[in-house]
């Protein structure tokens, strides 16, 4: 019998826009190395991510004790990586060499947005060098 060891990095995200890079707060652009380009940009009602071309930085904000979380994760931190399509939603579901895992919700997708969605599983992928 097989074991899978799960352990939940997150609590799920559910990002319902895709932002320009230019829109995003300052809090958020001052994680950014000088050299390191934003691919793409979500939010939520409070929370942000950023994913550039070296890693992914999430901040998850919590609003009752007025403070965030902030994860930065390297690509190459990644083992696997599923994307999964529903009727208006996607998610991209990441395991890290860690063990842990992270599943990132995107909700209110057209198809144009289901297209961006795979574009960015792709550049992550590519990024931690997992052959599809």
């Amino acid at each position: 019998m097989a074991y899978i060891k799960y352990k939940e990095l997150t609590k799920y995200f559910n990002f319902s826009k895709e932002i320009d890079a230019k829109d995003l707060p300052g809090y958020v652009t001052a994680y950014l190395d000088d050299k390191e380009k934003i691919f793409k940009a979500y939010k939520t009602l409070r929370d942000r991510a950023m994913f550039t071309d070296e890693r992914m930085i999430l901040f998850d904000v919590d609003p009752f004790i007025g403070g965030k979380k902030i994860h930065i994760i390297p690509y190459k931190s990644i083992s696997s990586g599923a994307i999964l399509f529903k009727r208006n939603s996607g998610a991209i579901l990441l395991s890290f060499d860690s063990g842990y895992q992270m599943k990132l919700n995107f909700i209110k997708l057209n198809p144009q947005a289901k297209t961006e969605l795979r574009r960015l599983f792709s550049h992550i992928m590519e990024k931690c060098d997992i052959k599809r």
